[in-house]
């Protein structure tokens, strides 16, 4: 009978595969969607997501999802960030299985981001559907947003967008926002105009009069982001007057 492979050698053959499939060309071309240096092995997203699909069917077979889960939480403590992408697509189509302790297990991830490809990856499809399926959860994304850490700022509105998707939380979306409003960090504000702008398209009727309320105190990029699929005439009447927009 074949021996088990443990999670350290399933994650390092897995970092190994990952290595040998990279592109340097595509590595170089890749850097140019960050300010920061990225280390990554170069592989486009479609690649990297049906090599994700072989090695989840390799894992579930292997050992269950206990052993998924503990090959992913290796990956996501790589330095590469296509070793954290995988472990997040190893396990994105689960999250309908998952609860407390999962959804505890990726918010010990926060600390691990080094750039937003890895955070939006995490918060987005792996954070976000355990919050929006439990209100209680809401509340971490509030301790995240009085973090010095901007992954955790970005985290604390990123989070809430699968929520505001389905229509979910609207009061607790427009408290948190008003928390955020004053943040200078272009990552912050990019996370929060991102939410905005999808709570504007599941609910318009609530969210342009927030807008409205909250225009001469809101970063340029946050409303413009926010207003960027409502209808020209209501963008027009959101922006106008508003601080520097005009």
């Amino acid at each position: 009978m074949r021996r088990k492979k443990a999670a350290a050698a399933w994650t390092k053959d897995l970092e190994q595969r990952l290595r040998a499939g990279g592109s340097p060309a595509i590595a170089r071309s890749n850097q140019r969607f960050f300010t920061e240096a990225v280390r990554c092995y170069g592989w486009r997203t479609a690649d990297l997501r049906r090599f994700a699909r072989q090695a989840q069917r390799e894992l579930l077979a292997e050992g269950g999802l206990p052993l998924l889960l503990a090959v992913a939480d290796r990956l996501f403590a790589g330095k590469v960030t296509e070793e954290k992408n995988l472990a997040v697509l190893l396990l994105e189509n689960r999250t309908h299985t998952f609860g407390e302790a999962e959804f505890r297990r990726f918010e010990r991830w926060l600390p691990r981001i080094t750039n937003w490809s890895e955070h939006d990856a995490l918060v987005y499809y792996l954070i976000g559907p355990l919050i929006a399926v439990e209100r209680r959860r809401v509340a971490r994304a509030f301790v995240w947003a009085r973090s010095r850490n901007q992954w955790h700022r970005r985290a604390a509105a990123v989070s809430l967008i699968q929520a505001t998707r389905r229509r979910l939380y609207f009061r607790e979306i427009v408290r948190l926002s008003d928390k955020l409003l004053a943040d200078q960090n272009e990552m912050v504000q990019k996370g929060l105009g991102w939410l905005l702008r999808e709570t504007a398209k599941a609910d318009a009727a609530r969210t342009v009069p927030y807008l409205m309320r909250i225009r001469g105190r809101t970063p340029r990029l946050v409303l413009r982001t926010a207003c960027e699929t409502l209808p020209a005439a209501t963008r027009r009447r959101v922006l106008k007057s508003a601080r520097g927009l005009q």
